[in-house]
């Protein structure tokens, strides 16, 4: 699961030491399924067939849970678990509310951090007094529009991280750059190729233009001999008639 789609949301009370209750968790990576998204097969480890990632992640925090120190009403000590399949981003505040995320490898685990800190924001403000009372699972059903909300939000990282839309940017002007290359080759290659057939036509022209000038002159030569033949033939034909009128003549 080497990509950068968010997974799914999951919320927690951390009752003691090393009992954490599951409050509500929210199944992002149904919707990579639902609509034949790149998720596949290991998307089911997060809401498909498999429901026992959020057990998981809570024996995670549990075992390994937030990091001390936090005061007021605020959210803290987070910490971040990687393995070969997906990385676990999660922290809570002072009275025991722990928000996770599981996330794909690549999704950056400073903006799963800043996830977090926006849906405590809004979570704790309307289930803060329930978190307390809330038994296992209880709070799914209600949580589902604020998890959904935020991991949609958060699932586009052009949308909430400035160095990822800038990537974009740079990614989209990259491409462009690419296809602007490209266009030039061909307008390159086109070019060329005109260039190529205006040499073939001005050789074919003077080709041309040649056999026009030697057609002219094999023309003219014809035209002198026929012009001779046909003074040869008259001066024959004269010949024949007067040639005898003159013997006549003289022989009276």
């Amino acid at each position: 699961m080497s990509d950068n789609k968010i997974r799914c949301a999951i919320t927690y009370r951390l009752d003691n030491e090393s009992s954490v209750t599951m409050l509500a968790k929210y199944d992002h990576a149904s919707q990579y399924e639902a609509s034949g998204g790149t998720a596949g097969d290991e998307g089911a480890l997060y809401g498909g067939k498999d429901k026992g990632y959020a057990e998981a992640v809570g024996m995670v925090i549990g075992n390994d849970p937030p990091s001390g120190g936090v005061t007021g009403d605020t959210i803290g000590g987070f910490k971040v678990v990687q393995s070969e399949a997906h990385q676990v981003v999660y922290g809570s505040d002072s009275k025991g509310l722990c928000l996770a995320v599981v996330t794909g490898l690549k999704y950056p685990s400073r903006i799963a951090v800043q996830m977090l800190t926006e849906l405590y924001g809004q979570y704790s403000g309307k289930f803060g007094l329930q978190v307390q009372s809330a038994t296992n699972n209880s709070l799914s059903k209600k949580s589902k529009p604020i998890l959904s909300s935020i991991c949609t939000k958060y699932d586009d990282l052009s949308n909430v991280d400035k160095t990822s839309s800038l990537t974009a940017k740079v990614d989209d002007v990259k491409v462009q750059m690419q296809d602007n290359i490209s266009t030039m080759l061909t307008n390159i290659d086109k070019a060329e190729h005109i260039s190529d057939q205006a040499n073939q036509l001005n050789e074919q022209a003077n080709v041309f233009k040649k056999k026009s000038t030697d057609l002219k002159k094999q023309m003219r030569c014809k035209d002198l001999k026929m012009t001779i033949i046909l003074v040869l033939l008259v001066c024959g034909i004269l010949s024949a008639i007067i040639i005898p009128l003159i013997i006549k003549a003289t022989k009276d």
